[in-house]
């Protein structure tokens, strides 16, 4: 089978549906090609080793990857951020139309702007196009507050309600995002769920956490809490914060980890608010993130309270369980609902401090085995749900049932 895969991220990005997805797919013996831009994610600034130009190729794991031109920006200016989009789904079109190989599936991961170039490619080669969906557009749009516009939310709507049932099939992260795009009047026999996984499938380096990062100081008797991940306007930090600041004559210390582009902001509110419990760390890769989550006693996850986050599970939770490590998640609906079903955390309302303090001390005072069994549910609930084994063979099945 000759798969392509059209995506505005791939890596050396960490996409875990990129090149471990693409690597898997390729030992199941298919043909995979990447068509995608520039590496720039999440600074917006493109990654050294690369250089701007309207086509690149090259060859990373035996698999070719077609790079072509994009406008590399990820901060809150919104005509930036539209014009990331839409670059890389006009440079991607323009390639098309010169683009002679043919193919059985197109997978496109997540953006509707690159139906386009996928429906091009689709009359060319008689193709299948899968589109992964992992943001509901317009809706996660709307709530980014990256388009305010009413006319523009309604062009926005018509254009991926085009997008989604143009479609062939399209994959969705929960049963939540299937039943709205049910009611959104997209055929339902189309739509299948595959739930995100962790990419595992990489040698952990083994070492201490102190000598990644000084602020991993080897204090074993405080309880830690470790968020890890983009920090932007979703992720609702302040309410960590403030949570923090009421536990602060406790013996806990929260670590967040990543960039974003509420960082500075993040990191002057502590300052402000003269918290010594709270360290703020860069971005630390796959094989290096695995000693801090052992190291720590639990994990967080948090975004603020929208109606859309309710159907939607953030990829941090599976790579959250996965590491065996008791969750607090701070996302109700599916999200939720996940955690309760494996045991292996406690929930709290999002935005909701005092919420998060109280589940933080009920954690916190737990006994120690008690604490670990937590953990070890949600790894093995992982394994015999969620891994990436059992994802990528949902897809490889989905895949050969299409062109059959």
């Amino acid at each position: 089978m000759r798969i392509l895969f059209l995506t505005q991220w791939f890596q050396p990005e960490d996409m875990y549906k990129g090149l471990p997805f693409a690597k898997e797919l390729l030992k199941k013996g298919h043909d995979v090609e990447v068509l995608t831009g520039f590496p720039n994610y999440p600074s917006g600034k493109v990654y050294e080793g690369y250089k701007l130009s309207f086509y690149y190729s090259e060859i990373i794991d035996q698999i070719k990857i077609n790079r072509t031109f994009l406008y590399p920006s990820h901060n809150k200016s919104t005509i930036k951020r539209i014009i990331n989009y839409l670059s890389f789904g006009f440079s991607s079109f323009f390639f098309a139309l010169f683009f002679k190989k043919n193919f059985d599936i197109i997978y496109v991961y997540n953006l509707v702007t690159l139906i386009p170039t996928a429906l091009l490619l689709r009359k060319k080669s008689n193709a299948k196009i899968v589109l992964d969906v992992q943001d509901l557009w317009p809706e996660s749009v709307q709530s980014s507050g990256m388009m305010k516009s009413n006319f523009l939310l309604k062009l926005l709507l018509r254009f991926s309600n085009f997008a989604y049932k143009k479609s062939d099939y399209l994959t969705v992260l929960s049963n939540g995002f299937k039943k709205k795009l049910i009611e959104r009047e997209i055929n339902p026999e189309k739509i299948s769920v595959i739930m995100n996984w962790s990419d595992t499938n990489y040698k952990i380096k083994k070492i201490k956490p102190v000598d990644i990062n000084p602020i991993f100081e080897n204090n074993n008797n405080s309880f830690k809490i470790v968020f890890a991940g983009t920090m932007g306007i979703y992720q609702g930090i302040d309410t960590i914060i403030d949570s923090a600041k009421k536990l602060r004559l406790k013996d806990i210390n929260f670590y967040f980890i990543g960039s974003g582009v509420e960082v500075d902001k993040l990191k002057g509110k502590v300052i402000k608010m003269n918290l010594s419990n709270i360290f703020f760390g860069n971005y630390i890769p796959r094989n290096k993130i695995g000693n801090i989550f052992e190291w720590s006693d639990a994990l967080i996850v948090h975004l603020v309270s929208n109606p859309l986050f309710k159907i939607t599970i953030p990829s941090k939770t599976q790579s959250y369980m996965s590491a065996g490590k008791p969750i607090l998640m701070g996302v109700q609906g599916d999200s939720s609902d996940l955690i309760i079903n494996a045991n292996c955390g406690l929930c709290f309302e999002s935005g909701n401090s005092k919420d998060l303090s109280d589940k933080i001390i009920e954690l916190y005072e737990m006994d120690k085995s008690k604490l670990h069994k937590m953990g070890l549910n949600g790894k093995e609930y992982y394994e015999n749900n969620l891994s990436m084994k059992i994802g990528i063979d949902r897809f490889n099945k989905l895949f050969n049932e299409i062109i059959k």
